[in-house]
């Protein structure tokens, strides 16, 4: 059985259509329906019904799928233990957010290089989207992003970090430690948004209300965010990991929102299955250590 339609197939159904698994795995769709195609003779039954560009998965495929994805597993540690000696690391490279490389790279880094001192180590930011690229394409070793699943990767918490409202010294909430929702949407907001699905989340807080919020300033760069509530622009809903420093120091203070209570940004830790387990065990253990002295985010489980 080639491995590689046993990929096309797990690759369709998580993606949800040829199209998509082709542009995920650098194919053609026809490449990918030849695969497919292949796999149904050897396996003599149907395992996708084609409607149109999407791909409905048939009761046979279910029953296939967690055999597929353990074959490919199995595949994956296989050739881990024949090509790669973890003793012999000289370079890792890390893919990361933007946030994590601000926020969790100036902390985590120095703790990694005395456990790996003989390791170099090389840094990319970008996008959850172009991180979990670049790890499938093995461009970077390891990855920091949001809160993903997929077929391919092993995709372990390393930390969640609450998102609070922030307002500067010297504004009313200060002097009113219960103000409503209704309270909180009247005033100027700066609002920073990194396209998770919390941020959704805090959207939802506002949509009962009669009128909209009243957001000045939208923006995708939480450091820019945090910048225009100092200088008293508006006040925010921002991550606990970008306003801590700030919080220390006395220029940004957290506002209680219970409408807000629970909703955090989840940052994962990404590798192809199998690989770079040493270090991985490593990075979770000092990001153990590193939230410990933070109650206000969520050690990892």
């Amino acid at each position: 059985m080639n491995i590689e339609n046993i990929e096309a197939f797990v690759y369709v159904i998580h993606c949800g259509s040829f199209n998509k698994a082709a542009e995920a795995l650098y194919l053609s769709q026809p490449s990918v329906t030849a695969r497919i195609k292949s796999l149904e003779q050897e396996l003599d039954c149907r395992l996708f019904d084609r409607q149109g560009k999407q791909a409905q998965v048939t009761e046979d495929g279910k029953r296939f799928l967690p055999y597929a994805q353990q074959l490919l597993m199995i595949y994956q540690k296989g050739k881990l233990h024949l090509n790669q000696k973890k003793s012999e690391l000289s370079e890792l490279r890390i893919g990361c957010t933007v946030s994590v490389s601000n926020y969790i790279v100036p902390e985590l880094l120095p703790r990694l290089k005395e456990r790996f001192p003989e390791t170099h180590y090389k840094f990319t930011t970008g996008t959850t989207d172009e991180i979990v690229s670049k790890v499938l394409s093995r461009e970077v070793d390891i990855g920091f992003v949001r809160n993903i699943s997929h077929p391919n990767l092993q995709s372990t918490k390393f930390y969640e970090d609450p998102i609070r409202l922030y307002a500067y010294e010297g504004h009313p909430f200060l002097h009113n430690h219960n103000p409503t929702i209704e309270e909180v949407a009247e005033q100027p907001l700066v609002f920073f948004e990194c396209g998770s699905m919390d941020w959704l989340r805090i959207h939802r807080i506002f949509e009962h209300l009669e009128k909209s919020p009243n957001i000045r300033i939208h923006t995708d760069n939480s450091e820019m965010a945090k910048k225009l509530v100092i200088r008293k622009t508006g006040i925010g809903f921002l991550p606990g990991l970008c306003a801590q420093q700030e919080v220390c120091e006395g220029k940004l203070h957290s506002i209680s929102v219970p409408e807000a209570d629970g909703i955090s940004l989840q940052t994962n830790l990404i590798a192809q299955h199998g690989e770079f387990a040493e270090i991985i065990t490593e990075i979770l253990d000092i990001g153990r250590s590193l939230f410990e002295a933070k109650p206000s985010l969520s050690a990892i489980s």
